[in-house]
C-alpha cells in the first residue's frame, strides 16, 4: 500500500494517504513500521496537525477530508466530529441521534478511514470501552486507551477499563504530566 508518509506516534506509526488536495487514509500500521517522510505538501500538513494534537488535545484539524462510505456511514463519521474533546457518547446514544442501531453505529465506527481526525475512538460501549479499528481486543484497544486518556476523559467507576459517558477530567495522559 502506499503512504505520502510515515509518522512514528506512541502507540505505533500512522500510515497517511492523500491526494494533492485531501486525506482519504489514516492506516494503523505495527510499531515497527519504518516511518517514511511526508512526500506532499498536504502529507506534510497531516504530520504537523496530528503532531500539534499529540501534543495537545485541544490542537484543531483543518486538513480537509475525503468521507467515502455509505450515507449512514457518512452521518455517523459526522458525529463523531461533533463530539468534543473530553467527551463520549455511547453506541446507543448516537444510535438514538441519528435514528439507527447501535450495531449499525458501530460497524460505521470500524469503517471509519480517517481515526484520530474522526474521533471514533470517542464512542464507547454502554457500560464498558467497546470496540475499536474492527477489534474487540488487543492493541487496538490499547490505543483507544491511549487516546482517550491523552484527551483526558474519565475513567468510568461502573468498570475497571470502561469510559463514562460524557464526562471530562484534568487526568493526565500516559507518559506525560499536564500544566494546571
Amino acid at each position: 500500500m502506499d503512504y505520502q508518509a510515515k509518522l512514528k506516534v506512541p502507540f505505533g506509526v500512522l500510515g497517511i494517504r492523500c491526494t494533492e488536495s485531501v486525506l482519504t487514509n489514516i492506516d494503523f500500521l505495527p510499531a515497527g513500521e519504518k516511518p517514511q517522510r511526508a512526500i506532499s505538501t498536504l502529507a506534510e500538513t497531516v504530520c504537523a496537525q496530528l503532531l500539534h494534537y499529540l501534543e495537545n488535545p485541544d490542537a484543531q484539524f483543518s486538513v480537509p477530508l475525503e468521507l467515502n462510505g455509505t450515507p449512514h456511514q457518512r452521518k455517523v463519521w459526522q458525529a463523531m466530529l461533533d463530539i468534543p474533546r473530553g467527551q463520549t457518547r455511547s453506541y446507543g446514544e448516537l444510535a438514538a441521534e441519528l435514528k439507527s442501531c447501535a450495531q449499525a453505529v458501530g460497524q460505521a465506527c470500524g469503517a471509519n478511514p480517517i481515526p484520530v481526525i474522526v474521533p471514533c475512538h470517542r464512542v464507547v460501549g454502554k457500560a464498558g470501552l467497546g470496540g475499536f479499528a474492527r477489534h474487540t481486543s488487543g492493541d487496538p484497544l490499547d490505543i483507544k486507551r491511549w487516546l482517550l486518556a491523552h484527551e483526558a476523559t474519565t475513567p468510568s467507576p461502573l468498570q475497571g477499563e470502561g469510559w463514562g459517558e460524557g464526562r471530562s477530567s484534568e487526568s493526565r495522559s500516559p507518559g506525560k504530566t499536564k500544566a494546571k
